[in-house]
């Protein structure tokens, strides 16, 4: 893999993350663009703990332009895109409407390949592997900003979801603060380890889910399961076997097989309700472990937590959505209409 960074007309930065080592990046951002100015600011709400991101200017963000319009698409002659060059293997950028910027974090851009009409599960195992190596890299260089304490990679994709960008693509959310679903894992985490003398909670979890019904696919290095509770009609986390905090973590073995397994998960995905439905809509999310110290967290060290990828989607059946309603949005209980056991089943039935 190879690394360049360089910066956009309006100082942001842009990193290509090419397959071969001879590949020169010198093309220059030819767009008249002003210095990018945020208004992103992060307020807490003091009756649940939690932090809310206000972020005003991202009310005129991009939104679905024609194919032939993409800025995520490279550049080609007069038609000028975030991406300078005429071509790319994959490219990570600071987002123009962030909604985390400066002392309240910061946000990127993945552009998984410059081919505009591809989905992540159309890459090759290559180009995958190599969007594995992107986000460990950022997670690794936006781990040492003083302002971050959690980096997020994730990926929306469709736009049911609300995705205003058909080129496929991901972002990463790099936060000031440990987001509220991590921190209720670790609260989890620290009073599993006290009543159990000391297990963890993770290896419990996995080698109970290894046992049962649900488990989707299996390799040497990866499991892919259906949890027990699941939220969403269409749920699967995808765990390293070997624990490890961040995707820093991963060893060269694990980081190998990724692309395999995972390409398969997201194809399986696109085959749940059948031929000729449009592609299905998810959200795939990495956890990882807050960088810094745990100390709200008594007896849990940043070892503890595993790394692990959640991959869910918002369609229960053909033509039909799970919207967060009434008891989800107003109380946070989820009410799943496929149970578990049928979603796994349902997900080996379409292995190719």
């Amino acid at each position: 893999m190879k690394k360049t960074s360089t910066r956009l007309a309006d100082g942001r930065e842009l990193i290509y993350y090419d397959l071969r080592d001879d590949t020169v990046r010198d093309a220059v951002d030819r767009r008249p663009l002003e210095r990018t100015h945020t208004t992103s600011e992060i307020r807490r709400d003091p009756l649940l703990g939690d932090q809310v991101a206000i972020a005003s200017h991202r009310q005129g963000r991009t939104y679905h332009p024609p194919a032939d319009q993409c800025p995520l698409c490279p550049t080609k002659g007069d038609r000028l895109s975030e991406i300078p060059d005429s071509s790319y293997d994959v490219v990570v950028f600071e987002n123009r409407f962030p909604s985390l910027a400066g002392d309240s974090g910061r946000c990127e851009v993945v552009c998984f390949t410059s081919d505009h009409d591809a989905s992540f599960a159309s890459l090759t195992e290559e180009q995958a592997r190599l969007v594995l190596e992107a986000w460990t890299d950022r997670t690794s260089e936006l781990s040492h900003l003083p302002s971050v304490q959690q980096v997020f990679c994730f990926e929306n994709r469709g736009e049911e979801i609300g995705v205003t960008l058909g080129h496929p693509h991901g972002q990463i959310y790099a936060y000031p603060f440990t987001t509220p679903r991590t921190a209720l894992m670790l609260r989890s985490l620290a009073t599993h380890k006290e009543a159990t003398g000391g297990e963890n909670l993770f290896d419990a979890v996995l080698e109970r889910e290894l046992a049962d019904e649900r488990v989707v696919l299996e390799g040497e290095h990866w499991a892919a399961f259906v949890p027990y509770a699941a939220h969403w009609p269409y749920e699967v986390h995808l765990y390293p076997k070997r624990r490890v905090p961040d995707l820093l973590g991963l060893d060269e073995a694990a980081r190998s097989e990724f692309p395999q397994v995972y390409l398969e998960l997201l194809r399986r995905f696109d085959r749940i309700f059948g031929e000729g439905e449009p592609p299905t809509p998810y959200i795939a999310a990495w956890h990882q472990a807050p960088f810094g110290t745990l100390e709200e967290f008594e007896g849990v060290t940043r070892d503890d937590f595993a790394l692990h990828l959640e991959l869910f989607t918002i369609r229960r059946t053909s033509g039909k959505l799970k919207f967060l309603a009434g008891s989800e949005s107003g109380m946070n209980v989820f009410i799943n209409d496929v149970p578990p056991e049928r979603a796994a089943e349902r997900l080996r039935e379409v292995a190719s």
